[in-house]
C-alpha cells in the first residue's frame, strides 16, 4: 500500500460503522436519519474506496450483502435444537385449560407471560460466530434445514457484524444463534406482484409463500430486490437459553442491534392476556405486514424447563389463531380430486374471491356427508373461510343470495382412470380401488419424496407428473432405478438439475426406519405411528410379519390400524413393492428400544434446572431405565429430582416427606441399567 494511503484503512473502517449506522436506523429502528440520496453517498464512497484497495474489503462489510456466484443448490444443516411448531388456541377456554395445565404442572398459581405478536412468515436461524453472521437456515423440516446464508446476508434488517462493545452492551457471547421470522411486507409484496404482472409471470399467492419462495432462489440478487425483513424473538447460547427470563433474552437481542417486534408486552395473567390478544385483533389491518395470532409464552426460563415439551410442541408456549377470515362467493362447479390413498375428495370452483390478501377459488366439501349436511348445489352463493395453512372450505351455503339448481353425485367411475369407486360400510369417504390409478402413484410419489419423510428436494408437482406420464415411475421404489440419463429425457432438466435429484434421491436411504415405514403410505400411519413400529420391532421384516395382535400392543396402535398394516402388508405387490426398496439400500434395520426394569414401578418428578441433562433427557433416561416421570407431586412420588431454582414441587415434596435427590443420585439409581445396556 502507498505511505500516502497508510490511513486508507481507518477511513474505510470508519465509513463502514457510519453505513451500519444508518442502516440500522433504517430497516431496524424505521427511525431514519439521512435521505436515501445521502445515504446512497455514503454507499458509494465506501464502495469507490474498496475498489480501490480491494485487499481491504472483509466479508462484514456492507458492501459485501451481495456477492459471489448464484448457487447450484441448497446444502441441508442440521438444527442446534429442534425448531419446533406451537399447539393452538382458537378461544378463550382453550386458553385457559393451557394456563391450568401450565399451573398445575408447574405449581405456581401466578405465572408471567410474554405476549408477541404471530408473525405469517417463514422461521429462520442465524448463527453467529465471533459477532459474525456465519450461517443462516431455514426450519426445513424442524430438525434438519437449508444453508440461505447468502440470501440472508441481503436482507437489511439482520446485521453481518456486532461489535465486541455492543455484545458486552447485550451481555452476550461472541458466539450465539438468534431465531426468528423472516417476512415480506405488504408493501413490498404489493410491487413485487404488479412487476411480475407486467413480466407476465404468476403472482405469488400471499406474502407467506412469496418469503418462501424468495429465500430459496439461487441468485441472492433476486432476493435483494424483493425487501424482505427479519424479526428476532429467540436467543440460544450453546444450545441453551441464555436469560433467566424470555423478556430479558428480547431486550438483549435489541440491545444487541436486531429487530425485535415492539408490539410485545409482558404481562401478570391470563386476563391481560385476552386484552392483548383483543387489542391487536382490531388494529391488524392496520399493520405493514400479516399476522395470524398472538403467541403467549411463559416469562420464566425456569418454568419453561420444568414445563418441557411434548412430542412437537412447548407445552410452555400456545399460539391463539385468530377467527378465520371469510368471504362470499358464487361455486361454479364441484371437481374431483383423487388422493394417493385413492380418496376421492369433492371441491368447491369457485368465483375467485379475495380472502385476507388470498385469492382463492378452490374450496374443500369434504365429502358427500358435508355436501349432504351444507345442503350444497352448483350454482349456489357460500361463505368461504380461510385460516392460516388450513385448506379454504365452503362454511354454508347463503339462504338469502339465489339458490343453484344442478345437483352433485358423487361419480361411479374415477376421474382419473375410470376405476371403479366405492364407498365401505360406515365409512364417509369414497375410493378408487384400482391400487394402479396415476392420481394414487403421483400423490403417493409426492408423500414418499415430501420433506418429513424421505425429503427428497426437488420432487415438486412438475418433475412428478413427468416422470408418471413418461412411464418411468410405476411406484416408489423407481425412484431409485432413476438414472441421468432417463433424467435427462424431460422437458427443462438440465445436466446439474439431474445430478442434484439423483443426489437428493443417494441421500434419503440414509434416513431412519421409521422414515421407510412413513413412507409406504400405509392407511392410518403416520409419522408417530411410524416411529413406534420402528421402536417397538426394531425392523421392517418383524412389522411384515407382525400379526394384528402383535401389532395391537404398540404404543397407540389399536385394531381398526393394526388391520390396516396387516391389509398392507397381505398384499403381494406391495411386499414386492418393499423388496425392491431393500434391494436399492433404504434402512430396513433400526433400533428395537426396550424399556429396563432398574426403576420399574418408581415415579420421578423433575423440578429446577439441572446441570448435565436438559429435562427431556433426564425425563428419557428415567423412562429408558422403566421409571416413570410425573408433572405433580403426590404422595404416589418415590422421588423428586431438584435442580437449581427448584420451585414449589420442592415444597410440596417436603410436605408430604417425598425423597428428594440431586442429578448424581438419580444417575446412581439407574447405574445398573445403564452399564447393562
Amino acid at each position: 500500500m502507498p505511505s500516502g494511503s497508510k490511513d486508507v484503512p481507518q477511513k474505510i473502517e470508519a465509513l463502514r460503522e457510519q453505513v451500519r449506522y444508518h442502516e440500522h436506523r433504517y430497516y431496524v429502528l424505521d427511525d431514519p436519519e439521512l435521505s436515501d440520496a445521502e445515504f446512497d453517498r455514503l454507499m458509494d464512497e465506501l464502495k469507490a474506496l474498496e475498489a480501490v484497495h480491494p485487499e481491504l474489503i472483509t466479508p462484514d462489510s456492507p458492501t459485501q450483502r451481495v456477492g459471489g456466484k448464484p448457487r447450484e443448490g441448497f446444502v441441508k444443516v442440521p438444527h442446534s435444537l429442534p425448531m419446533l411448531s406451537l399447539d393452538n388456541a382458537y378461544n378463550e377456554d382453550e386458553l385457559r385449560d393451557w394456563e391450568r395445565r401450565v399451573q398445575e404442572l408447574t405449581g405456581e398459581s401466578h405465572v408471567d407471560y410474554v405476549c408477541e405478536l404471530k408473525l405469517d412468515g417463514m422461521s429462520l436461524a442465524l448463527r453467529f460466530e465471533g459477532g459474525k453472521l456465519a450461517l443462516g437456515i431455514t426450519r426445513g423440516d424442524g430438525t434438519i434445514g437449508e444453508d440461505v446464508t447468502l440470501n440472508v446476508r441481503t436482507v437489511r434488517s439482520v446485521p453481518l457484524a456486532i461489535p465486541a462493545k455492543t455484545l458486552t452492551k447485550a451481555h452476550l457471547p461472541a458466539d450465539f444463534e438468534v431465531r426468528g421470522e423472516l417476512l415480506m411486507p405488504l408493501g413490498s409484496f404489493l410491487r413485487m406482484n404488479e412487476e411480475r404482472e407486467a413480466q407476465g409471470l404468476p403472482r405469488f399467492a400471499n406474502p407467506r409463500n412469496a418469503t418462501a419462495g424468495t429465500v430459496r432462489v439461487l441468485e441472492p440478487n433476486v432476493t435483494a430486490s424483493r425487501r424482505l425483513d427479519f424479526f428476532s424473538y429467540f436467543l440460544l447460547v450453546n444450545r441453551h437459553t441464555f436469560f433467566e427470563r424470555h423478556s430479558e433474552s428480547l431486550k438483549a437481542l435489541q440491545t444487541a442491534g436486531f429487530k425485535v417486534n415492539p408490539n410485545h408486552r409482558l404481562v401478570h395473567n391470563l386476563d391481560q392476556v385476552w386484552e392483548f390478544i383483543n387489542e391487536w385483533e382490531g388494529k391488524r389491518e392496520g399493520l405493514p405486514y400479516e399476522i395470524d395470532g398472538i403467541v403467549i409464552k411463559v416469562d420464566r426460563v425456569a418454568l419453561q424447563q420444568e414445563l418441557g415439551f411434548t412430542g412437537k410442541a412447548p407445552r410452555w408456549a400456545i399460539a391463539y389463531k385468530y377467527a378465520a377470515r371469510s368471504g362470499e362467493t358464487q361455486i361454479e362447479d364441484i371437481l374431483i380430486q383423487v388422493g394417493r390413498t385413492g380418496k376421492l375428495t369433492p371441491v368447491a370452483a369457485l368465483q375467485p374471491v379475495l380472502i385476507g390478501g388470498t385469492t382463492v377459488s378452490r374450496a374443500t366439501l369434504h365429502n358427500m356427508d358435508e355436501i349432504e349436511r351444507l345442503g350444497v348445489r352448483i350454482g349456489d352463493w357460500v361463505l368461504v373461510e380461510r385460516g392460516g395453512d388450513v385448506i379454504p372450505k365452503v362454511v354454508k351455503v347463503l339462504e338469502d343470495k339465489p339458490r343453484g339448481h344442478r345437483h352433485f353425485h358423487m361419480p361411479e367411475r374415477c376421474p382419473v382412470c375410470g376405476g371403479h369407486v366405492v364407498r365401505a360400510e360406515g365409512e364417509a369417504d369414497h375410493r378408487c380401488v384400482n391400487a394402479n390409478c396415476p392420481a394414487k402413484l403421483r400423490e403417493s410419489i409426492r408423500h414418499f419424496a415430501s420433506r418429513g419423510v424421505m425429503n427428497i428436494e426437488g420432487m415438486g408437482d412438475s418433475l412428478v407428473n413427468q416422470l408418471v406420464e413418461a412411464g418411468l415411475v410405476k411406484n416408489v421404489a423407481d425412484l431409485y432405478d432413476l438414472t441421468e440419463e432417463k433424467l435427462l429425457t424431460l422437458e427443462r432438466m438440465g445436466k446439474k438439475s439431474a445430478e442434484n435429484i439423483l443426489n437428493e434421491i443417494e441421500n434419503s436411504k440414509k434416513l431412519p426406519l421409521e422414515r421407510v415405514i412413513y413412507g409406504l403410505g400405509i392407511r392410518f400411519v403416520g409419522e408417530r405411528t411410524a416411529q413406534f413400529l420402528a421402536e417397538a420391532f426394531g425392523s421392517m421384516d418383524a412389522v411384515m410379519k407382525a400379526s394384528e395382535e402383535e401389532l395391537q400392543e404398540v404404543n397407540e396402535i389399536g385394531p381398526r390400524v393394526s388391520a390396516a398394516i396387516r391389509e398392507f402388508f397381505d398384499e403381494p405387490k406391495n411386499v414386492d413393492l418393499v423388496k425392491r426398496l431393500q434391494k436399492y439400500g433404504l434402512k430396513f434395520e433400526g433400533h428395537k428400544k426396550e424399556r429396563g426394569t432398574t426403576l420399574a414401578g418408581k415415579t420421578f418428578v423433575l423440578t429446577g434446572t439441572l446441570e448435565r441433562h436438559t429435562r427431556d433427557e433426564a425425563k428419557k433416561l428415567i423412562e429408558d431405565a422403566g421409571g416413570k416421570v410425573a408433572g405433580s407431586v403426590s404422595k404416589k412420588t418415590d422421588y423428586v429430582v431438584a435442580g437449581a431454582e427448584a420451585g414449589s414441587k420442592l415444597d410440596k415434596a417436603r410436605e408430604l416427606k417425598v425423597a428428594i435427590i440431586g442429578e448424581d443420585e438419580m444417575e446412581t439409581l439407574m447405574k445398573g441399567q445403564r452399564e447393562g445396556a
